[in-house]
């Protein structure tokens, strides 16, 4: 089990390390990652092991598979979360990703006040039910490439899983 923790770590590590510097999770990180949580479940556990590395990695990519298709995130994140899920059972990963998406509600939130100021994303917050009530020509929602706010969601995941790693559930 030991190694286990350890491709955990190493897979993380350095997915922390190229989505923060280049803004990529990488295949050749997170391919044999899954594959080894398969692997070792499979021979130490038999088939009730590749069921639980197989469930784990289907709950990991599932909790990222609607952000993701809606344009929200990319597809190295999503594979970062399988990861979690082959490597730690569906579970842990669950556990994780509410953990994970407290974090990246928490940075985003941080990252829209810092840069809209507070007073313009309280008025923005205010005024957000309006907007959505379908009254037309009092206020227009126009999309604008300058007002998104984007940051590598793997730095949550990691953060997220090693929370869940050391505390276990918070």
């Amino acid at each position: 089990m030991l190694s286990i923790y350890f491709v955990l770590i190493f897979a993380l590590g350095v997915s922390l390390f190229t989505d923060l510097k280049k803004r990529k999770i990488l295949n050749i990180i997170t391919f044999p990652a899954i594959l080894i949580g398969l692997l070792f479940y499979s021979i130490t556990q038999g088939w009730d092991g590749f069921f639980f590395s197989s469930a784990g990695f289907l709950v990991g990519m599932g909790t990222l598979l609607i952000p993701f298709l809606l344009g929200g995130m990319g597809a190295g994140d999503v594979k970062l979360m399988g990861t979690v899920g082959a490597l730690m059972g569906s579970v842990f990963t669950l556990k994780a990703f509410v953990v994970v998406a407290l974090i990246g509600g928490f940075i985003s939130l941080i990252l829209i006040v810092k840069k809209n100021g507070i007073i313009h994303s309280v008025r923005a917050f205010y005024l957000f039910p309006v907007l959505l009530s379908g009254t037309k020509g009092m206020f227009q929602m126009k999309a604008d490439s300058g007002s998104s706010i984007a940051f590598p969601y793997g730095v949550p995941i990691v953060i997220g899983t090693f929370i869940t790693l050391l505390w276990g559930v918070v």
